[in-house]
């Protein structure tokens, strides 16, 4: 949090200086918290929205249902809302301000795809989530990367088409600064996010196989998961840290690049540590 609110106030306080505002600067730092507040309210309403979910009934998705009740139970925590994602692909993720406003979304394609063992690993892991407070922590900086990249493009457009630069108090060289700043800062904040993202989905595999007291059962899951070439039909960068496992695919170049700008470990490192347990 705090690393993302110095990276808005480098851009706000650049940008403030070649422009000669201070207004900017301000503006900056009263957008970035109304972002965050919005962020945290509704959660759960966007990522549902942008996954196409819909809620699940007990009749209809009754296994589901009292897998979910006996974890959250087992878990001590209130029963979350249960959505269904009409997609083959298998994945899942909870969302949601805190344990009395989470959501806990599956595929149907990770229903068909599933044994009671498995899906119980994956709700564990998305009710580990859920504990863990992690859904407060990966929507804080979704709308902070949001922001800066924003932001970022915005003053990139004022510093090429904003004006005469004689007429700025900072001169060339702070306007080469504030280019600078604007093409490094969405970078930054955007290693952030996956750095958070990828520790995060180790503690939730931990805390799940601790819940369950069944490590294979997730690790079994993962491994189907990870052995489904083909992306989900409704993948959004903007939630792909959510899930389980990367909804672009197996094979997609987010998978191919270096570990660093992925979003999820591994999931064969994944599998290893849980077998290890």
């Amino acid at each position: 949090m705090s690393v993302f609110f110095i990276i808005v106030i480098m851009l706000g306080f650049a940008f403030a200086r070649i422009y000669d505002n201070a207004s900017i600067l301000v503006f900056f730092v009263i957008f970035a918290v109304a972002m965050n507040i919005i962020g945290y309210w509704y959660s759960d309403k966007i990522a549902l929205s942008i996954a196409g979910a819909h809620p699940a009934t007990r009749e209809k998705y009754f296994d589901l249902y009292t897998t979910v009740e006996n974890l959250a139970i087992t878990a001590g925590l209130p029963l979350p809302r249960i959505y269904v994602i009409e997609d083959p692909a298998p994945n899942a993720f909870a969302t949601g301000r805190d344990k009395n406003h989470a959501v806990v979304a599956v595929t149907t394609g990770l229903l068909g795809m599933m044994s009671k063992t498995e899906l119980e690993g994956v709700i564990a892991h998305e009710l580990s989530h859920i504990g863990n407070r992690d859904m407060l922590v990966s929507t804080v900086a979704v709308v902070l990367v949001g922001f800066i990249s924003i932001v970022s493009d915005m003053l990139i457009r004022m510093s090429f088409f904003g004006g005469s630069r004689d007429d700025n108090r900072g001169g060339g060289a702070l306007v080469i600064v504030g280019i600078v700043l604007s093409i490094l800062a969405p970078i930054l904040a955007t290693l952030i996010q996956l750095a958070i993202s990828r520790k995060r989905e180790y503690l939730a595999d931990a805390s799940g196989a601790l819940l369950t007291r069944y490590p294979e059962g997730l690790a079994s899951a993962l491994e189907k998961i990870g052995a489904y070439n083909h992306p989900m039909m409704h993948k959004s960068t903007a939630i792909a840290h959510l899930y389980i496992a990367n909804p672009f695919g197996s094979n997609s170049v987010g998978r191919k690049m270096a570990h660093l700008f992925s979003t999820h470990p591994p999931v064969e490192e994944r599998v290893k540590i849980l077998r290890s347990m």
